[in-house]
């Protein structure tokens, strides 16, 4: 039996850490450079980080704050947040970054999934889906840019998508339950 990961995930907004409920009401925790140290302690399996105000705000990565997280972490680091092209995605694994975390160019440019996957390897992008249940409906709907936009997809066709396109991995963040200490959306 594979014995369970502990996979932390920081969202930064700005330079600063925040905790969120249903993708909204962000409270400030504390210092992303200070978490790390903290989940060094505990032997965390793996980090994600998740720049929100890069993806709500269309800005670039922190490209300065992404190699201090990467010199400091002493586990596999995982970072999403403003990645729009190979470019950029290089650079952050330049960085000694494992994998790179896109949303909602999911929606916006899949095709540019693809072609990471075959120029950075398929174990190297990590495709996070933000969703929320439909109303009146038992189907799960996709959303992007942190929850503010809907896209029309559910969740099952998407999910079939990004695994087509090549994406190594897939985060599922269930906009309901974020924050709310109420378990996984199962």
């Amino acid at each position: 039996m594979l014995r369970p990961r502990i996979i932390p995930v920081l969202l930064l907004q700005e330079n600063g850490l925040v905790k969120t409920i249903q993708f909204g009401d962000e409270r400030y925790i504390g210092d992303p450079l200070n978490a790390v140290r903290i989940f060094n302690e505990k032997e965390a399996d793996e980090l994600a980080v998740l720049d929100i105000s890069a993806s709500k705000e269309g800005k670039e990565p922190n490209y300065r704050l992404i190699e201090r997280l990467a010199n400091e972490c002493r586990m596999p680091l995982c970072y999403g947040g403003g990645i729009k092209d190979l470019d950029q995605a290089n650079r952050i694994l330049g960085f000694g970054v494992e994998k790179i975390i896109v949303s909602s160019l999911a929606i916006e440019n899949p095709k540019m999934i693809s072609t990471m996957a075959s120029y950075l390897g398929s174990q190297s992008v990590v495709v996070a889906i933000d969703f929320k249940k439909a109303m009146l409906s038992r189907k799960y709907e996709v959303m992007i840019h942190n929850g503010t936009k809907k896209t029309g997809k559910h969740l099952e066709d998407l999910v079939k998508e990004v695994i087509e396109l090549g994406a190594g991995e897939i985060i599922l963040n269930s906009i309901d339950r974020d924050g709310t200490m109420t378990g996984y959306e199962i």
